[in-house]
């Protein structure tokens, strides 16, 4: 499996087909959560390119085989923590480690130490990945509604 996935830049011109993905993969989410202020289904596709045009906020598909199965964004900015901003498998996809790899690909590409994240506390297949990759809880979390809570965590 590790071999076939890779990270491919998204061009700004893709950037239609990554918001309806990101959509697809974060409604589930949305609609448990009914997190209409920071769920990414609920981006617009002017703020995804928006953020794909700044400076320090680099996008990228997860291929396996060949076939976009996921994103990330990656925020780099200059004496700041590397942040996974973003990431995203499609469902069909998912439980088959292409997040893990596209974890270590991101680390790869911008350097293994230093990163931040913040996930849904209540998901915790996301905090049992993000741990298993060697992020630990910062102690520091976000109570966005009364159905969900951020967490953080770094590396």
């Amino acid at each position: 499996m590790k071999d076939k996935i890779q990270l491919a830049k998204v061009p700004l011109e893709e950037a239609e087909q990554f918001w309806q993905m990101q959509r697809t993969a974060f409604l589930e989410l949305l609609e448990r959560y009914q997190d209409r202020e920071t769920n990414p289904a609920c981006q617009t596709l002017e703020r995804v390119r928006e953020k794909m045009t700044q400076a320090d906020s680099f996008f990228y598909w997860i291929k396996w085989e060949e076939e976009s199965v996921g994103g990330i964004r990656i925020v780099a900015r200059a004496n700041e923590s590397k942040q996974i901003s973003l990431l995203f498998v499609r469902p069909e996809y998912r439980n088959r480690g292409i997040a893990q790899q596209a974890i270590r690909l991101a680390e790869e590409l911008y350097g293994g130490k230093d990163w931040v994240l913040g996930t849904h506390l209540q998901e915790k297949r996301n905090c049992h990945l993000y741990e298993k990759m060697g992020y630990r809880p910062t102690g520091e979390t976000r109570e966005i509604n009364g159905k969900m809570t951020l967490i953080y965590y770094k590396k």
